[in-house]
């Protein structure tokens, strides 16, 4: 896709996902053949449910119809979340990301895993979970030290929701 394209794309959509209370994460659109798919990515800090997603689903489709920003011939539109194991890329992502385990790549070449707790300006405030037996070790790592983030599913693991309604019972 071309620059010019998702300039434009993103110009005329990011107001209408902005307006049902998300942020446009990602447009990109694939060729397949003779079908082409646009995709756009919308996220919020406290997620996006099935009638958020249907909504601005929507709305998007109708504000293409009335322009010619995909060109003359079929496309399809696919609006969805980022997914459980997204890229944190933007400051935005890493507070989303609060309490959620992540695998960083780190300038020196490291890998670490750890859980954020907290996020500012500068960087994140890290949880390294303990190896064998071990009690886990707080960790900072500044935004210039990472080359790259990405959230782990984590199974069987209890929300901290779980854990409060545990201690009061």
């Amino acid at each position: 896709m071309s620059t010019t394209q998702s300039e434009r794309l993103r110009e005329l959509l990011e107001p209408l996902v902005t307006s049902q209370g998300l942020d446009l994460e990602e447009i990109a659109v694939d060729s397949v053949g003779r079908k082409r798919v646009l995709r756009v990515v919308v996220d919020s800090d406290t997620g996006a449910d099935l009638d958020q997603i249907a909504d601005v689903s929507r709305a998007l489709s109708a504000k293409l119809d009335e322009t010619d920003a995909m060109g003359e011939g079929e496309y399809t539109l696919e609006v969805g979340t980022p997914g459980a194991e997204r890229p944190l890329t933007e400051h935005r992502h890493y507070v989303r990301a609060t309490d959620r385990l992540v695998k960083f790549q780190l300038t020196e070449g490291d890998e670490l895993v750890a859980r954020i707790l907290k996020v500012d300006d500068e960087g994140v405030d890290t949880e390294v979970p303990g190896v064998k037996g071990r009690k886990a070790t707080a960790r900072r790592i500044a935004f210039g030290d990472i080359v790259r983030a990405r959230v782990q599913v984590e199974f069987g693991r209890k929300d901290n929701k779980d854990n409060k309604k545990e201690e009061e019972a």
